[in-house]
């Protein structure tokens, strides 16, 4: 604790004081504190020997840390663990089992995490179905090496509106991640690259301040945690295999070794080169997870769209249907599935291998009402068309699984 415990910031005095966790641990926190009761406690020429700042501030920095810039208060939490030259016996094998084929850009991503913490990184997606993974380490030793400067969110705060928890906060960790609506993604994806952000709080107006987090994901659902399509480049999703034997004290073995690690962070020679806004080329931090996560975005709208149109193909005793892009997207925002016309189009092109009208020429499109009932319609349009035998041979089995 320092000489004394109290600031002022503008006209306001603060405490800055050390709330206790579970874990043994402490978290500074400021806390609004009355003139009244520091002269009541201290005596009113303690109001004196309080330091005095202009406002608040949040810069980042690990190595070079300053407490005061220029007249305003560093929010940004100094770390608890300096860098001390030493054996590591565990971690680096412990970020060889979570990073795998990708551990030397593991080690990239955490050093920059460290030495450069306001450059843009990859959302980081730790995933897997399998119990006993060291993901739930991994986000805890994280925790400890940054201290305040790492937050834990649950789907619903990371949703909320008020956002003056996380705002200011190095790393965003969600863990069992579950987005399973559209804006949810954007919105993760806009933070992930943005360098700005608007903080409010309960109460308060919002306003406008720099934003430096990194979201690391973790989820069990390997499918589809998250809403993504094929072109996306912000997400580095690493399925983790499980331990092969676990070890109780193992959390506390990788805690020990943080001044080593950091000092080893410090003086490695970092692999990869500095080659797009997130460090990473999206070629480096592709992997099968994601391919497999896009695949299971894109055959969802797929089963839906085909399993639409056999119940017409069905309920109209067709052996065909006639359909624009058009069509089907409003059919389908009549379901939980969401997509765009630019996917559609790709769909029936590209992977239904289907060509449409060169013209615009009369059909019978499909229509679905609010209380669920399908009909058809006359329409114009260059519109493609869905034989009955294609989807049964690709589609029947699999939406009946």
């Amino acid at each position: 604790m320092k000489d004394t415990p109290y600031i002022r910031v503008g006209t306001a005095y603060y405490k800055l004081v050390h709330a206790p966790t579970i874990a043994g641990h402490f978290n500074e926190v400021l806390v609004h504190w009355n003139m009244e009761t520091i002269k009541q406690d201290h005596g009113k020429d303690h109001l004196s020997k309080v330091p005095k700042f202009d406002g608040f501030t949040c810069i980042p920095s690990h190595i070079d840390f300053k407490q005061e810039f220029k007249g305003f208060y560093n929010t940004y939490s100094p770390l608890a663990k300096l860098p001390h030259e030493g054996k590591l016996e565990h971690s680096l094998i412990f970020l060889r089992h979570i990073f795998g084929k990708h551990y030397e850009l593991g080690l990239d991503y955490l050093q920059l995490l460290y030495l450069r913490p306001i450059q843009v990184l990859p959302i980081l997606c730790l995933v897997s179905k399998e119990r006993s993974t060291g993901k739930s380490t991994f986000l805890k030793w994280l925790k400890v090496i940054f201290d305040n400067n790492l937050t834990y969110l649950t789907n619903d705060s990371f949703s909320s509106q008020f956002n003056a928890d996380w705002a200011n906060k190095l790393l965003i960790c969600i863990d069992e991640v579950l987005f399973n609506k559209e804006e949810m993604t954007e919105r993760i994806k806009y933070l992930s690259t943005t360098n700005i952000n608007k903080l409010e709080a309960k109460g308060k107006d919002k306003r406008e301040v720099e934003f430096f987090g990194k979201f690391i994901l973790c989820s069990n659902n390997e499918d589809n945690f998250i809403k993504i399509d094929g072109n996306e480049t912000r997400f580095w999703v690493i399925k983790v295999p499980s331990v092969k034997k676990e070890h109780t004290n193992f959390l506390n073995l990788l805690i020990a070794e943080i001044p080593a690690f950091l000092f080893y962070l410090q003086h490695r020679e970092i692999s990869t080169e500095h080659s797009t806004r997130m460090w990473f080329t999206p070629g480096q931090i592709k992997t099968r997870a994601l391919e497999k996560l896009v695949q299971n975005n894109r055959n969802r709208v797929e089963k839906e769209l085909a399993s639409i149109l056999l119940s017409v193909m069905e309920k109209f005793d067709l052996e065909a249907v006639d359909l624009c892009p058009i069509d089907a997207l409003h059919v389908l925002n009549k379901t939980r599935v969401r997509t765009d016309l630019t996917q559609l189009r790709r769909l029936l092109k590209n992977d239904w291998k289907l060509t449409n009208q060169d013209n615009s020429n009369s059909y019978r499109k499909m229509v679905i009402w609010s209380d669920g009932d399908v009909h058809m319609a006359d329409a114009k349009g260059r519109y493609f068309t869905v034989e009955k035998d294609f989807l049964t041979k690709n589609f029947d089995e699999t939406m009946t699984e």
